[in-house]
């Protein structure tokens, strides 16, 4: 058959190299074996050192909390970036569990890893790896208290050596033209677009073929030059074969004989992603047991942050105060209450939880579930109760309800109680008041919470989203829409009587993000677009006529929006659900949208990748892959608004960058085509350096290429990188490779809709 060409696209891949065998590195454990008799092990607090045959023995007294009985050692050195394994024989007569962390040998005795050590009768082999995180001198602690009886355990063979990753990732720009193919690796629609982008130094058109599984030809075509990318540094082509219509899987394309990797094609891509990317919400939950039958057995663990020992925990949270408020907020400001502000979602590699970003993030569910509500014909999955895997399934309410519901229940607990000076304001974040390091379990979590001062922002977040919430939980839960709706005006009043409360952008060494913002003008009229939806009172309308962004340009190019640029979730809802506007104001917000999507589609035709995103100078930001998913959700808008296809396919063939038609041939969501993103940058998804922990699960997004190299990773390994190709699979390059609820959320978003719509 005849495979037609249409345009070309770039590419630059990242090399798995083997690495040469190393000569082990030095034990930085002083007489380990308990031999000679100068270890340096103290131990504190009630617990009593004996070294005898060739063991350090510990007798701990029985009570107390873990951190009253310690036994630790001093004086070690890491190297920032470098990966480092602990070994060592455990012997006890019985089974105990306790902490083992790896920590500043000084104030303010910063953790970079914590792990869970276990012993049982007789002896128990332990091993565990961690990234260091900071160059200061540091201790091994063992947290050995709260055992209803005194109990001994020995050690032996302790050693703590540099190790290195089995592979190292690099990008070698000598071999860009080396690469086979681009492709969706996951699959192409049997009715869609199908485009694979080739980096090749030839600047005429080239041949290819399509191939079957079995690796039987089975069509062919011609490619067409792209030009020279420089957000790759490299010459590209497109090849085009959308005329092909066979259903099937492990399809390949063939050029200068290289193959590329195996992709599907058919009707049926995105239902799988769609559940896989919401299901991702329930492992990050806060306050709750996660349960192995329900996200898998790697997966399963304690309940974090609810006042168990060692975690300070989130039920009852105190303010930030002292110097350190002082410093932020130009006062000792603090408060004489504590919240329980337990549940919600951890925000991302980290356990903070800021409101802004947990805004979005639920907005842009509750966003998927509506479009499937209006735009579904009432058939869309999305509405169903047994979707996800969480535990709420069968419960009568839609499961993305009930995720989303984890999320809302928590944004209003940190709302400021009635009497208060600011009551009715929303605090900003609560976490952790130093950073801890990786791995650290959230049930292992040492370090105390605090809240934040309540910021503008945050508090029109509530308003937006609980308002957002009110009108699609009344069908399922009239009481729970009622508070919503009531939690959601309070804040709109109580951000009106303080409009200029802004978070500091200088916060983010105490132990979370900053998440600064001093303009509220684009959550003013969000929060004012979701309560007139909702409720049809004028008084919002005035408010949203009122603003600046009522009918100016809210789409920029470079990222539709995020959690700081809310004003485009505002303008596509009114679009889409704001049936309370006059004809006139309701045909000037569709027009503006279906407008942005067309402006997106002409970005998108130039785009070698064919993905809808182009930013200032090139260069790649921070969270790019999330940018270009809300770019898409735009252009999904204006097909639903329309009908037109062009926007249907526009949205069809930018998901091919996400799933592997990029510059390192990766897919950047977990579990998705041949070759993907499986080291993401959290605390407790550490399996590249514990093997006792998973990697991220199956449907987590990657940030994507970043241009500004922030991590001592990105710095040292893609230094020179082409915007495109500055990513790195790596733990700790938190910088590229770091997964969040706001990054997920509008992948569940796109997800849905591709399954959905037709």
């Amino acid at each position: 058959m005849d495979i037609l060409p249409k345009f070309a696209a770039s590419l630059m891949l990242a090399l798995f190299v083997s690495l040469p065998a190393q000569a082990e590195a030095a034990d930085m454990i002083a007489d380990g074996a308990f031999e000679k008799g100068h270890d340096g092990f103290w131990a504190a607090g009630g617990v009593a050192l004996a070294r005898e045959h060739g063991k350090l023995c510990a007798d701990v007294e029985a009570g107390g909390t873990p951190w009253d009985r310690l036994l630790g050692l001093n004086d070690l050195q890491f190297e920032p970036g470098k990966s480092y394994r602990l070994t060592m024989v455990l012997e006890a007569k019985d089974a105990h569990t306790f902490p083992v962390t790896i920590q500043r040998n000084a104030e303010p005795w910063t953790a970079q890893a914590t792990f869970e050590a276990g012993t049982k009768a007789g002896k128990v082999e332990f091993s565990a790896a961690f990234t260091a995180t900071e160059k200061d001198p540091a201790q091994i602690i063992f947290q050995l208290g709260g055992a209803q009886k005194t109990w001994r355990v020995c050690l032996d063979d302790v050693a703590l050596r540099e190790t290195k990753p089995d592979r190292l990732e690099a990008t070698a720009r000598k071999t860009m033209y080396a690469l086979p193919a681009l492709v969706n690796q996951t699959g192409y629609f049997l009715d869609g677009p199908k485009r694979a982008t080739i980096l090749s130094e030839a600047t005429d058109p080239l041949p290819f073929k399509l191939e079957d599984e079995n690796g039987a030809a089975i069509g062919e075509g011609m490619t067409a030059p792209a030009g020279f990318d420089p957000t790759v540094e490299a010459n590209t082509q497109i090849a085009d074969f959308s005329a092909f219509a066979t259903a099937g899987e492990g399809y390949r394309l063939v050029l200068g004989g290289k193959k590329s990797l195996p992709f599907s094609v058919g009707h049926d891509i995105y239902g799988k992603l769609r559940v896989d990317a919401l299901s991702w919400f329930y492992p990050q939950r806060s306050g709750i047991e996660i349960k192995g039958d329900i996200a898998g057995e790697a997966y399963a663990r304690p309940a974090g942050h609810v006042q168990e020992s060692p975690n300070h925990g989130d039920t009852k949270v105190t303010c930030l105060t002292g110097k350190v408020a002082t410093k932020l907020y130009g006062k000792d400001w603090t408060c004489d209450y504590t919240l329980d502000v337990s549940g919600g979602w951890y925000d991302a590699g980290d356990q903070g939880k800021y409101v802004v970003n947990g805004g979005i993030a639920v907005s842009q569910l509750l966003s998927t579930f509506e479009r499937g509500l209006v735009f579904g014909d009432g058939a869309s999955p999305v509405l169903s109760d047994s979707l996800s895997r969480i535990p709420e399934n069968g419960n009568g309410i839609p499961d993305i309800l009930d995720e989303a519901r984890w999320e809302l229940e928590f944004l209003m607990k940190m709302m400021v109680p009635d009497g208060q000076p600011l009551a009715g304001m929303v605090h900003h974040k609560v976490h952790d008041i130093k950073w801890t390091g990786v791995p650290m379990l959230p049930h292992l979590d040492p370090e105390l919470r605090v809240l934040h001062r309540p910021s503008t922002a945050a508090t029109l977040n509530l308003a937006a989203v609980a308002a957002q919430g009110a009108r699609l939980f009344a069908t399922y839960d009239r009481e729970f829409a009622q508070r919503l709706l009531a939690a959601g005006q309070k804040a709109w009043l109580a951000a009106a009587a303080h409009p200029a409360l802004f978070a500091p952008g200088s916060d983010g060494l105490q132990g979370g993000g900053d998440y600064g913002d001093d303009d509220i003008s684009d959550e003013t009229y969000w929060a004012a677009a979701e309560l007139y939806i909702t409720t049809g009172e004028a008084r919002y309308l005035t408010a949203l006529k009122a603003s600046p962004h009522w009918a100016g340009p809210v789409f920029p190019a470079v990222g539709a929006f995020d959690w700081r640029s809310v004003a485009g979730l505002g303008r596509l809802d009114l679009a889409l659900y704001g049936d309370n506007l006059e004809p006139d104001d309701k045909a000037m917000v569709m027009a503006s949208v279906v407008s942005a999507a067309r402006n997106f589609l002409s970005l998108q035709a130039k785009e070698p990748f064919g993905h809808i995103y182009r930013p200032a100078n090139n260069r790649y930001d921070w969270g790019s892959n999330q940018l270009i998913l809300q770019n898409m959700i735009v252009v999904s808008a204006g097909y639903d608004l329309t009908g037109e296809l062009p926007f249907l396919n526009g949205v069809r063939e930018s998901i091919d960058y996400i799933l592997g038609r990029n510059a390192m041939n990766t897919s950047y969501v977990t579990g998705y085509g041949s070759v993907f993103a499986k080291n993401q940058h959290s605390r407790w998804y550490a399996h590249q350096v514990d093997k006792t922990l998973p990697n991220p699960p199956v449907g987590t997004l990657a940030g994507g290429p970043n241009s500004t190299l922030v991590d001592d990773v990105a710095r040292a390994r893609l230094k020179g990188c082409a915007p495109q190709t500055c990513y790195i699979d790596d733990i700790m390059a938190w910088g590229t490779n770091e997964m969040t609820i706001n990054w997920n959320a509008p992948l569940v978003y796109i997800a849905s809709f591709l399954a959905d719509a037709r």
